[in-house]
C-alpha cells in the first residue's frame, strides 16, 4: 500500500514516476519548481485544512496538479505530498 502523506497519489491523478506501482486514470510529470515565501504543505485544499509542514524559500515543491489557488505536489525535503497556495510558489501565478 502506497501512503498519499509520503507518495503522490489520488484517485485521479498519481507521479509518473509510480507508475509500476500503481494505477492511476492520469499519470503526471512532476514541474519542478521553488518555494518563493515561507509557507504551510496542506494535506487537503479545504480553507481549513490543517499544516503537515512549514516549507521555507528556496525549497524545492515538485508540482503535480494545479486547481483554483492550490498546487499539489511533493516538498522534496519534507518527503511529504499536499497543498501549497500557488502564491507562494516560484513562476506561479493565480
Amino acid at each position: 500500500m502506497l501512503d498519499p502523506l509520503t507518495h503522490a497519489v489520488r484517485r485521479d491523478i498519481a507521479d509518473i514516476r509510480l507508475a509500476e506501482h500503481v494505477f492511476a486514470p492520469h499519470y503526471v510529470a512532476p514541474m519542478e519548481r521553488r518555494i518563493a515565501v515561507a509557507t504551510v504543505l496542506c494535506g487537503d485544499r479545504d480553507d481549513g485544512a490543517v499544516p503537515i509542514a512549514t516549507l521555507s524559500k528556496g525549497d524545492r515543491f515538485d508540482v503535480l496538479d494545479i486547481s483554483g489557488a492550490t498546487a499539489w505536489g511533493i516538498a522534496v525535503k519534507a518527503g511529504l505530498v499536499g497543498y501549497v497556495a500557488i502564491a507562494a510558489i516560484e513562476g506561479l501565478s493565480v
